[in-house]
């Protein structure tokens, strides 16, 4: 089966959306690129073209709701989008006191809000076609909160229940959506990170699983297992234990 045509990634100038973009690039391809810094995503467009894939860059951000929505309108009318993955996001950071509330509702501005300003207008043009796939990009961290990660664990936490009712919505008007919970994944937000990363993956690694799972129109895209099903086991056990279990392992 042939895989999609045009496709859209936000958050594409780094990491994982990056790596995504240079992993669907080829002849036939339309890949259509949201980023913030202007000069990384034509690095990764010309990286997409010379695979073969004709490429289209927009510099904006993903927490200005207008803009997004006027710009994925736009690339929509240019040619009908076949696959949106909201890929934009901010790692977990290590400021304290005003600081933290600052990092905080930045964290849910871009990992929260950014994926609403790229689904919600893309969604009903989807339904209307009766065709279309959209991914939105959680993480193993959505299962439970751990100290130090509350804002980022909960932005996760609420893309990915937002996806299962997505998909359970869009289900019968022809448009798949999947959820994507990575674990560990060696990107510039993860550079330095001040806390252990078991089972860490390397970012094309990462990138080539979400393709897989995409292909495959999984309704989740869980990896690696053994995180996944920790991080299911410890959602899963009564309160007390898992907090108990959490203030063994993680200093607080």
């Amino acid at each position: 089966m042939a895989g999609p045509a045009a496709i859209l990634i936000t958050g594409a100038s780094s990491g994982l959306g990056a790596a995504l973009a240079k992993g669907y690039a080829a002849p036939g391809v339309r890949l259509v690129l949201f980023g913030r810094d202007t000069a990384r995503l034509e690095t990764v467009a010309g990286a997409a073209r010379a695979l073969g894939a004709s490429v289209e860059t927009v510099a904006v951000d993903v927490t200005d709701r207008t803009a997004m929505a006027a710009a994925v309108v736009a690339a929509d009318d240019a040619g009908p989008l076949d696959l949106v993955i909201a890929n934009a996001g901010v790692a977990p950071g290590g400021a304290e006191g005003a600081d933290a509330a600052t990092k905080a509702r930045r964290i849910l501005a871009v990992n929260l809000d950014g994926v609403l300003n790229t689904v919600d207008p893309i969604r009903p043009r989807m339904a209307a076609r009766g065709s279309g796939q959209i991914a939105l990009m959680s993480s193993l961290a959505g299962f439970r909160g751990f100290p130090g990660m509350g804002p980022y664990a909960a932005s996760k936490a609420a893309v990915r229940v937002h996806g299962e009712a997505l998909r359970v919505e869009l289900r019968p008007r022809g448009v798949r959506v999947s959820v994507i919970c990575p674990g560990f994944v060696r990107t510039p937000m993860t550079d330095g990170a001040p806390f252990p990363m078991p089972m860490l993956m390397e970012v094309e690694d990462a990138a080539a699983a979400i393709r897989r799972g995409l292909e495959r129109s999984r309704p989740l895209i869980a990896f690696p297992w053994p995180i996944h099903a920790g991080s299911r086991l410890l959602a899963a056990l009564p309160t007390a234990w898992a907090d108990a279990l959490i203030r063994r392992f993680v200093r607080v």
